[in-house]
């Protein structure tokens, strides 16, 4: 019998994991395999739980004001902790720019693959968030993103063994920077099909979305991602189809962005068409998704998001939710390849016209209804994802053994 397999993982979230993708993936899906995870990481404020597929090191705390300078530090210290209590068969890092050299230097000093797993382009990010500022901010944010750059890009990525992307759009962009495409790994974002079931979710009873045509959109607000192009198409969905209510399921970063979109509202007019929740357990805030006819996923295009992979629409299609999505790589490949929905561009007139027409072609609607569930059944549920991941895992790591 095998013995199992170890990975020591540096991940940029809070701990304990929230997000699907490691939370998922990693605590259920791995240990499947015989994979166990030792997570490395800082806190995030919410009370410690037990990492059911290893161990899990919280050194340091994201919410001190330090945490950017000492998170290199703190995540040496928890990679000691995790090297003691069991040998890890690689080491990988997510998302973190000097901890991946420093994972790439541990990983060398033990003798086993070093991994990178990026979930966004976190240098191209510091490079927008540069030219938010001027004069000496903006050389800060300058001098940072160079650093960035040339850590990642000249000393952790040429130093791993494999990359795992989120997207078949990032591998391409990757690829296009010189780094081989067999090399890397798409592993798009998924769902737990045991949570998103249209039979295994209690829809909303409020009372405000009886009688009315629900839109929904489900996900964070936030200014970066042109959440008031959501109230645009509300705005146009007032005068083309005034029974209809844009539901809004989700909450913002701060409450800065909560109050914006709240004024946003109030100044446009438009609070009988539109609902804000604000932030919902997920099993609540699927309630209100079920009781949807169409659901929304608006992404602004550029080399952020363009190479990402969002949740929503797949959640939508598991839950058998007829949507409209613009044409970023990954919403486009899917909508194609289910069938499920419709893709335009991330304009106020296409996204409009496009849910007038689910909303007067019943008839269409319900087959994008019928197509999605089983989409997401055969590609996207973390089942799947879990085994492509496993798989990549065990090649390479029962390769480098018997290399040894």
């Amino acid at each position: 019998m095998r013995k199992p397999l170890s990975i020591a993982f540096i991940v940029r979230d809070p701990l304990p994991p929230a997000r699907a993708d490691l939370l998922t993936l990693f605590g259920s899906e791995m240990p499947r395999y015989g994979i166990t995870t030792e997570l490395v990481g800082q806190a995030g404020g919410l009370d410690a739980a037990p990492w059911p597929a290893g161990g899990m090191h919280l050194v340091g705390s994201l919410r001190s004001r330090f945490a950017a300078l000492l998170s290199p530090l703190w995540d040496l210290r928890g990679l000691l902790r995790a090297s003691r209590r069991i040998r890890p068969d690689c080491i990988q890092v997510r998302d973190k720019i000097a901890s991946g050299l420093l994972g790439r230097l541990a990983a060398a000093v033990l003798r086993v693959p070093f991994f990178y797993w990026m979930s966004f382009p976190i240098v191209e990010g510091f490079a927008v968030r540069r030219d938010e500022f001027t004069g000496v901010k903006w050389l800060a944010h300058a001098l940072r993103a160079a650093a960035s750059r040339f850590v990642v890009y000249r000393l952790v990525l040429p130093g791993a063994r494999h990359i795992f992307v989120q997207s078949e759009a990032m591998a391409d962009w990757l690829a296009a920077k010189g780094f081989a495409r067999s090399r890397m790994t798409a592993v798009p974002m998924g769902v737990d099909e045991r949570v998103f079931g249209r039979a295994a979710v209690t829809p909303s009873t409020d009372p405000r979305l009886d009688g009315r045509r629900v839109v929904l959109y489900l996900g964070r607000i936030a200014r970066a991602r042109r959440s008031d192009f959501l109230l645009d198409v509300a705005e146009g969905l007032k005068a083309e189809a005034p029974d209809a209510l844009l539901v809004i399921a989700g909450d913002a970063a701060s409450n800065d962005e909560m109050d914006w979109m709240r004024a946003e509202i109030a100044r446009r007019g438009i609070e009988h068409h539109v609902l804000l929740t604000g932030w919902l357990p997920q099993q609540e805030a699927l309630g209100y998704a079920v009781r949807a006819e169409i659901g929304l996923s608006p992404i602004p295009r550029g080399v952020l998001f363009d190479v990402s992979s969002p949740t929503k629409l797949v959640e939508y299609l598991a839950l058998g939710i007829p949507s409209v999505a613009n044409d970023i790589p990954d919403q486009r490949l899917v909508v194609e390849e289910s069938g499920a929905g419709l893709c335009v561009p991330m304009e106020t007139a296409s996204f409009v016209a496009a849910i007038r027409r689910l909303l007067d072609d019943r008839g269409l609607a319900d087959a994008f209804a019928q197509r999605g569930p089983a989409y997401v059944k055969a590609h996207r549920t973390y089942a799947i994802l879990g085994r492509i991941v496993a798989e990549t895992y065990t090649t390479i790591l029962r390769r480098a053994d018997e290399a040894v």
